[in-house]
């Protein structure tokens, strides 16, 4: 029994290992489908009715994504925000310019952004894939009352599953073992059975082993 408990907690160590460093990836690449999917169409009227001025300055958002440069993705989108605060392409612009500084670890510049989709965006779902993100980054920073003041505030049913499984996080990470374990139970049920991230909460809660 002793040796089947060592190797669960070496099993818990990689796996956390693995999520710590690809965590934020994950759940990005996961975000970016869901506002694709929910958005889209709000997004085309918008592209259609909205000048033609934000549509260029949204698009060298876009293209400055491609230099790696997180300032100056960041100053292009900084431009949308300021001029166009009530399109749909200003959060956007935020959206990305959040993603670059957190592939460049600023996470202060990051949680800036995010917070500001929080505070103007009218789309509710950019909303909760903002709160989502600073969530995690604040878990990072091991600020794990902030991050779960935005894990419970009030979000669409569809991101139910995504909640749950940083929640999940959140309280492992404080060595709260049966909550956390709930918590992964309720977001794999959550999760769309066909999606390939229900694999990685089974995981989670396999390292956690057996409920006592």
């Amino acid at each position: 029994m002793a040796a089947l408990d060592l190797q669960e907690q070496e099993q818990l160590e990689t796996l956390k290992a693995w999520w710590y460093d690809n965590r934020n990836w994950v759940l990005g690449a996961l975000l970016v489908v869901v506002v694709g999917m929910g958005g889209w169409r709000g997004w085309q009227y918008y592209r259609h009715q909205q000048s033609s001025e934000a549509a260029t300055l949204f698009q060298q958002v876009i293209e400055q994504m491609g230099s790696g440069d997180a300032k100056r993705v960041s100053d292009a989108a900084a431009a949308v925000m300021d001029k166009f605060q009530n399109t749909a392409y200003a959060p956007r612009a935020a959206l990305l310019a959040a993603q670059a500084n957190e592939q460049k670890k600023d996470a202060g510049s990051a949680k800036i952004q995010l917070q500001w989709i929080i505070d103007h965006a009218g789309e509710e779902t950019l909303k909760d894939v903002a709160r989502l993100r600073i969530a995690a980054l604040l878990l990072d920073e091991q600020n794990y009352a902030e991050a779960m003041k935005h894990l419970d505030a009030k979000h669409a049913a569809s991101f139910d599953g995504l909640y749950a499984d940083l929640r999940g996080d959140v309280l492992g990470a404080q060595g709260k073992t049966e909550e956390a374990r709930s918590a992964y139970k309720l977001a794999y049920e959550k999760i769309d059975a066909a999606s390939m991230y229900r694999n990685l909460i089974q995981m989670k809660l396999d390292a956690l082993g057996a409920a006592k």
